[in-house]
């Protein structure tokens, strides 16, 4: 892997967390009746990120749950034994509310397409919201996400890697050279 270049920095990181926080209180109308899920392992930092930025303009504590959507991938039988499932902790309900899903990067369409199916598996939400903090294009399936940190047209022998502090000591975006 060969990193070509950054893309976002931490400041540029912070910013944009706080951008999309704005532009999902005024698409609501407010938080009221939003509820956040992040899907493993680092769309949870997304949410977690978005959800502070969030509470911190709107003094709310929105509920936030995380997904495995391990069960639900297209692909699961090709995979065999690769898989490993850590469980989704979802302690509320979805039923009339707001959904935001958050992960770190959009490419394929299919983690959208296997988070909707586990929360339509919980209930009937009002409606169902996509955060992507990257988009890189080349979807396979017709999925955008609503909300969108930084569109970035990658090749298919390119890749977006997402870095955290909490995980990676250091909140930072990079586009790399997969060969």
């Amino acid at each position: 892997m060969k990193m070509k270049g950054m893309l976002m920095d931490a400041e540029g990181m912070a910013n944009t967390f706080r951008r999309l926080a704005h532009q999902i209180i005024e698409r609501n109308g407010g938080v009221e009746d939003l509820v956040i899920i992040g899907i493993r392992t680092r769309g949870v930092t997304v949410a977690e990120r978005i959800k502070a930025c969030l509470d911190s303009i709107e003094g709310s504590n929105i509920p936030l749950g995380i997904f495995d959507i391990a069960l639900y991938r297209d692909d699961l039988q090709s995979l065999g034994s690769e898989v490993e499932f850590f469980g989704s902790e979802i302690s509320f309900g979805v039923d009339g509310k707001t959904v935001l899903v958050c992960d770190d990067v959009i490419y394929t369409g299919r983690t959208v397409r296997a988070a909707i199916s586990e929360i339509m598996s919980m209930g009937r939400p009002a409606r169902i919201q996509f955060l992507a903090l990257v988009d890189r294009g080349h979807r396979e399936l017709p999925f955008k996400a609503d909300y969108t940190g930084k569109n970035v047209p990658t090749s298919h022998r390119e890749g977006v890697a997402v870095r955290f502090s909490e995980t990676d000591g250091e909140d930072a975006v990079y586009i790399f050279d997969k060969d």
